[in-house]
């Protein structure tokens, strides 16, 4: 007898180590099947998403310091410029792929607004050029200067991209036209221009530093010059460790929320604010609120988003388990309905044309705000509730 209640005891007291916060056990089915999804996600979706992101950021980096040279010198630099245009696309692109996991890092330490807020503060801008103390220091510092002094409006990726692409003045505002500027920056724009991307530069590594815990010694070098300390949040490790001491995550269930909650917030800002305030356009804020209005490639940025949530849903990579395996082995139809939905919203997005100019009242942009709303809500009216079950 004592034998037997010795094994009931040791059979609840295992039972209960193996349980975690909502009463989701460590060992059941669901936990073991997304437990698979966790390492993938974090190493081949968002730390590869970075670290592209960061080396494209290297490259443009290194265009801008020779358009700077090449300034200073009185000498052409036309190729350059087309060469910056080209590695400012790459690296944004990466950007908008990431936007589906713009939870942990880039919002807790701010870089997403650091990096990415717009409109752009055109007259502000202008002022500052004109400032020949801020400019100075701007000189001095570089990225620094950029980084820490500097509104969010004045900085990042809008700033690099007015700097970078053709745009005509009308009626008080920068009217891109996708080109790339003419080779005439003036060496207040053109030290400006690389002081932003060095600052942007920086930011992209300490993402890619917070979740990986390790950069390559270019990162590093880059980092240790503007004297900044990366950030030591080893996010991908909480998730891959979910339920163990020092992660934020006390079950996988929680990771795969997590990650269809990222995907949920940026449908519905692609969906509300992206293209739904231009589209509406009864204010003026409203109007401008025009993602990328001077390389014009707002669309791009739309479709890169849903991109991203296809990549934090599907996997990034082929053979990669996804929470796309796990509600395709609860519910078929609803795993197909979400690609369907994110196939959709893509191809209305692609659709659009002329958005920077034709976004108010254009059918175009109602269709694709129509799909990407659909997909919002099959995310967070079905698959979420699935996940959470």
């Amino acid at each position: 007898m004592k034998k037997n209640f010795l094994l009931v005891a040791l059979a609840v007291i295992g039972l209960a180590a193996c349980e975690q916060k909502g009463n989701t056990p460590v060992t059941s089915d669901k936990e073991a099947a997304l437990q698979k999804v966790a390492a993938p996600y974090v190493k081949n979706t968002v730390v590869a998403t970075y670290s592209a992101m960061a080396d494209a950021g290297l490259e443009l980096l290194a265009n801008t310091q020779a358009i700077l040279d090449k300034v200073e010198k009185g000498e052409g630099y036309t190729d350059l410029i087309v060469a910056a245009d080209a590695n400012w696309r790459k690296m944004r692109k990466h950007w908008e792929q990431s936007e589906a996991f713009l939870y942990g890092p880039a919002s807790s330490h701010n870089i997403d607004p650091h990096i990415d807020s717009w409109p752009l503060d055109f007259n502000a801008m202008n002022a500052l050029l004109n400032n020949q103390e801020q400019m100075a220091q701007i000189e001095r510092e570089g990225g620094a200067y950029v980084g820490d002094k500097l509104g969010y409006a004045l900085k990042g990726f809008h700033a690099c991209e007015y700097l970078l692409f053709e745009s005509v003045e009308q009626d008080g505002r920068a009217i891109g036209t996708g080109r790339p500027h003419a080779a005439n920056l003036t060496h207040a724009e053109a030290v400006y221009l690389n002081a932003i991307v060095e600052d942007l530069t920086q930011q992209a590594i300490l993402l890619e530093y917070a979740w990986a815990g390790e950069v390559s010694k270019a990162k590093a070098d880059l980092l240790k010059e503007g004297e900044i300390e990366p950030y030591e949040d080893k996010y991908g490790e909480q998730m891959i460790n979910a339920g163990k001491a020092g992660s934020i995550y006390v079950t996988y269930q929680e990771v795969a929320e997590e990650i269809i909650a990222g995907a949920i917030d940026i449908a519905g800002e692609v969906a509300d604010l992206k293209m739904g305030n231009p589209y509406i356009s009864n204010t003026a804020e409203q109007r401008d609120y025009i993602e990328s209005p001077y390389s014009c490639t707002s669309t791009t940025d739309f479709a890169d988003n849903i991109h991203s949530i296809e990549h934090a849903y599907c996997g990034a990579k082929a053979g990669d388990a996804s929470v796309s395996d796990y509600v395709k082995s609860q519910d078929k139809d609803l795993d197909a309905k979400v690609r369907k939905a994110i196939e959709e919203s893509i191809a209305a997005i692609e659709a659009i044309e002329n958005f920077e100019s034709n976004a108010q009242g254009n059918p175009q942009v109602k269709a694709a705000i129509d799909k990407v709303s659909a997909l919002e809500d099959v995310l967070d009216k079905e698959v979420l509730p699935m996940l959470s079950k």
